[in-house]
């Protein structure tokens, strides 16, 4: 894939995810009283097309999506296993290195998939959608930024913490916002909102950047090494 086309496919991909952000802003401000179960079930469809694209074209698609429900099995439980430590999951470390050894658009299912899941232990409700929104976010940039970066462990430890912190943090506070303040959005009760979320989203980069740094180039060769063993990915 030339460079024009690459951009071009990055371009999509970012506008894609912003489309389906837009779309849960616009049911939490207007459709209020429709259950979040169905945004939500839009954004899992939207966010497995590319691999049922994939398995229509190639034919280690079976093994591809295998793949893929391993990585979200494997984020579900790094949440689930740091239950009583508020703030200091794995999950977005995962989601990142899903994203590294996978690509975007498979990142981008990766986070949107393991949001969902994870919230039947956590508890569903209409924080789902964003934080599956977020998540979906952190997957897709992760993949398009180490396509062009070496993901070492301090550039995994630097992007890990700013999308957690940054990306992640914002997008679910959004959440926060149009719960409290409906259509009646000001600009000091958004201030107030994010100020309020600086320490969990601090918390949840840190520990972010420190589960990537530790482990993160450690889970990315043995991902690497099963891709390519089985010639996963070998239409990329």
């Amino acid at each position: 894939m030339n460079e024009r086309k690459r951009s071009n496919k990055a371009v999509f991909y970012i506008l894609f995810a912003l489309a389906l952000l837009g779309f849960v802003v616009v049911w939490r401000l207007f459709f209020v009283n429709v259950s979040f179960y169905v945004p939500a079930a839009v954004m899992l469809v939207f966010s497995m097309l590319p691999l049922f694209y994939n398995y229509e074209k190639t034919k280690s698609s079976t093994r591809e999506i295998t793949l893929v429900a391993s990585m979200v099995a494997l984020a579900v439980v790094s949440r689930a296993v740091f239950y009583l430590i508020p703030q200091v999951k794995p999950i977005a470390a995962v989601v990142v290195i899903s994203a590294v050894c996978l690509g975007a658009e498979r990142g981008f299912a990766v986070g949107a998939l393991s949001a969902f899941v994870s919230n039947f232990i956590f508890g569903q409700g209409t924080w789902t959608p964003f934080q599956m929104a977020a998540l979906g976010l952190v997957g897709l940039i992760s993949g398009l930024l180490f396509k062009r970066i070496k993901p070492n462990r301090i550039a995994l430890a630097i992007v890990g913490f700013v999308l957690s912190f940054a990306l992640y943090g914002a997008v679910v506070d959004i959440s926060t916002i149009l719960v409290m303040y409906g259509r009646h959005i000001t600009l000091s009760g958004i201030l107030s909102v994010y100020a309020a979320g600086i320490p969990f989203s601090l918390t949840f980069g840190i520990s972010t950047a420190v589960f990537l740094f530790i482990f993160g180039e450690a889970l990315i060769n043995k991902l690497n090494r099963v891709i390519a063993k089985y010639a996963i990915l070998k239409n990329d």
